[in-house]
């Protein structure tokens, strides 16, 4: 009888952690899209000590409407600017596989840019000299950036991922963080 009370608290603990283990792992499968989006943003911006942003649906709906502008034009076209906004979006764009990625992997590769990303003044931050290698990343970690709507579009054989981010980032003559 001993022995039986040992197998099944061995199993009432193998039953108890796996109960608990998709918290544990970080379960993305079970959280929404935006929830996924914006704890990747969140994770960067906590490594490198700026606030979080917060969701904006507004932000997001603009996000939308470029996204599945995109899956017309087929490649990547930053929308333009309106030079009488006074607060005009910042704006980082991804395409990739239909369905292949997820809003981790499509942000992580903003995120990679830091690779060649050096301190200081905007737009001095790239190692290469080239702001193309470093902008998505700059925007990801604007300090003053607060805000994120983001939206995926689904073309022919590409998804499309638009984020939109208040205040915009990548300002002329700042420190990104």
């Amino acid at each position: 009888m001993a022995r039986l009370g040992r197998i099944g608290k061995r199993l009432t603990a193998v039953l108890a952690f796996a109960a608990v283990a998709p918290a544990l792992q970080g379960n993305s499968v079970a959280l929404s899209f935006q929830d996924r989006v914006l704890q990747s943003h969140n994770r960067e911006r906590a490594a490198v000590g700026v606030p979080a942003l917060s969701w904006d649906e507004g932000l997001a709906a603009d996000a939308a409407v470029w996204a599945e502008r995109l899956t017309k034009v087929g490649r990547l076209v930053h929308s333009p600017d309106n030079p009488y906004d006074p607060d005009p979006q910042g704006e980082n764009l991804w395409a990739g596989t239909k369905g292949y990625y997820g809003p981790e992997q499509m942000v992580g590769l903003w995120r990679d840019e830091k690779v060649n990303f050096q301190p200081g003044v905007f737009p001095t931050n790239s190692r290469t000299g080239e702001l193309e290698d470093v902008g998505h990343y700059t925007q990801l970690v604007w300090r003053s950036s607060r805000r994120v709507g983001c939206a995926v579009a689904h073309g022919r054989s590409d998804d499309f991922l638009v984020c939109r981010y208040s205040e915009g980032g990548n300002v002329i003559g700042e420190v990104p963080y």
